[in-house]
């Protein structure tokens, strides 16, 4: 049997019609949104020109993260348990990111100390936290997700509709 050129082309085209498209690979479980986290929420809390919203345990000194603002002010304060050494609070949502640096104080309900920092209520990562519910806290090297359970999603935006 001789080889025949047209032939080969032929059957190479045949093989290749009767090949399937390889199927988009299906979303990393990790690009979903984040779970909520039973007994912690964002709870937010208006009195006179001042607004606060806070990741925690309802009614508790147990406190993750917290926002302070004026209302209109368009700043931020940023208050966050710190951990030894820690000069900055490293915020992400969505894939924005942002560090802020803080100065330590030592905490009146607890033992330890807390960073504070100020910035802008309209930058890139409050945008995002504001549109998606959740916001990361990158602590010692560890990445701790605060996420908003069904119906406290609108706290946040109401915080920072506060804040302007």
């Amino acid at each position: 049997m001789r080889f025949h050129p047209l032939l080969a082309l032929t059957l190479l085209a045949a093989l290749a019609a009767c090949a399937t498209t390889p199927t988009a690979p299906s979303p990393r479980a990790d690009a979903a949104a984040p779970a909520p986290v039973e007994g912690y929420d964002w709870f937010m809390h208006v009195e006179g020109g001042e607004a606060m919203l806070a990741y925690g345990v309802a009614q508790s000194d147990e406190v993750k993260l917290r926002f302070d603002c004026g209302v209109g002010s368009s700043r931020l304060n940023l208050i966050a348990p710190a951990m030894k050494g820690e000069r900055e609070i490293h915020l992400e949502s969505g894939g924005d990111t942002e560090r802020y640096a803080a100065v330590a104080e030592p905490s009146g309900l607890h033992e330890g100390d807390l960073l504070i920092a100020e910035a802008a209520a309209d930058a890139p990562v409050f945008q995002r936290f504001r549109r998606l519910g959740w916001i990361a806290a990158w602590r010692g090297g560890g990445r701790e997700v605060y996420a908003a359970h069904p119906g406290s999603q609108k706290r946040v935006a109401d915080f920072f509709a506060r804040c302007g």
